[in-house]
């Protein structure tokens, strides 16, 4: 079974209002003096008012779980130490009138220059899966494979329903913010690796952007590891959701090298069909219906997720299945994070948001 790792992307709010502040740098100082986070593990983000963690490279989903635990209580706790909170949400869903601060680095002083709004506005969050491949030709299967799974994929993780003080009518709003970089969404269809590198490379030699980095699909290969890395989820409010949709993650790449080996010539699903479809899951996430790959048309949400479980089943490790199952039966029961923040503004109002959003539990 491929190696899997995951990164997550939180926001820092004041425990009052819950707009972000920028504290970063402190709570990062606070992190390196707890013995549960190791060197390394977290790292700075675009803005103040953000912080990334990154787990070590993981064989199971049981690893997985146990370093996001880990490092999200003691993240969260160096957070306390510092006045704020961490913020396990697609977007920062209350904001003041000033921007937060751009991280102090050459490349981001250089983003913000560039492009000044929509840099002050990435008060997004996702999380991102990186899955060990053997070479960069099987990283291209994997992506074509996990190309038409990408709305489904969105749409349970859906957890950006509230910007700027307003509910935003979608339930992933980030998708849509992260959409307005040149090279992000989906991925085009690629032959090959070769077919990649040559692509991608003549967008920096042609100076539409800046280097590889700002390759912003959903799904790209590392420029640096023997690993493909999917982005197109938010950040999970519950660990154990983020953990579960890594499985699923994990285990469409697996059938999807399976599958290459009896049927390499698949017809990959056209580009604007997978663009609406990544947009259809943005706006609606679980509460309508989503883009199902083995029909080629919208269905239920209930109906596709079961389609995905028997896609998936022939490839799932045993020891993975109680990681993926009754997380994904309950997401399917109670909502995905979009639902239950939209439940609990209305029901507990803006301070009980706020509590939910910093303890989710």
């Amino acid at each position: 079974m491929l190696t899997i790792g995951i990164e997550e992307e939180y926001l820092l709010l004041d425990p009052a209002s819950g707009v972000p502040v920028a504290r970063a740098a402190q709570v990062r100082r606070a992190a390196r003096l707890r013995p549960e986070l190791k060197r390394g593990e977290v790292q700075r983000e675009l803005l103040q008012a953000q912080l990334e963690v990154a787990t070590p490279v993981c064989q199971d989903l049981e690893q997985a779980g146990r370093h996001l635990l880990r490092m999200r209580q003691a993240l969260g706790e160096a957070a306390r130490q510092e006045g704020c909170r961490l913020a396990a949400c697609g977007a920062a869903p209350f904001t003041d009138r000033l921007p937060v601060p751009v991280t102090d680095t050459a490349r981001y002083r250089s983003m913000h220059a560039d492009t000044r709004l929509l840099t002050d506005q990435q008060l997004i969050t996702g999380m991102h899966v990186h899955l060990g491949i053997p070479d960069r030709d099987a990283g291209i299967v994997v992506m074509n494979g996990l190309r038409p799974w990408l709305p489904l994929l969105i749409a349970l993780a859906a957890n950006s329903p509230l910007w700027q003080n307003t509910d935003t009518g979608f339930a992933s709003w980030r998708t849509v913010v992260f959409g307005r970089w040149p090279v992000s969404g989906p991925p085009p269809f690629f032959v090959d690796a070769d077919d990649y590198d040559r692509r991608t490379r003549a967008l920096v030699d042609g100076e539409l952007i800046r280097d590889l980095g700002q390759i912003y699909w959903h799904i790209r290969l590392s420029e640096h590891f023997p690993t493909v890395e999917i982005r197109a989820m938010d950040v999970q409010l519950r660990p154990d959701e983020a953990v579960m949709l890594a499985g699923v993650v994990r285990a469409l790449a697996a059938r999807a090298l399976t599958d290459a080996k009896a049927e390499p010539n698949n017809t990959p699903v056209r580009q604007e069909t997978l663009a609406a479809a990544v947009w259809h899951s943005a706006r609606h996430g679980c509460s309508s219906t989503v883009f199902d790959p083995l029909s080629g048309r919208l269905s239920k949400t209930c109906d596709a997720a079961a389609a995905l479980l028997d896609h998936i089943e022939p490839v799932i490790e045993k020891t993975d299945r109680r990681h993926i199952v009754p997380a994904l039966e309950r997401l399917l029961r109670e909502g995905n994070g979009a639902a239950r923040q939209l439940r609990h503004l209305r029901t507990a109002g803006r301070d009980g948001l706020v509590v939910m959003l910093t303890d989710p539990a």
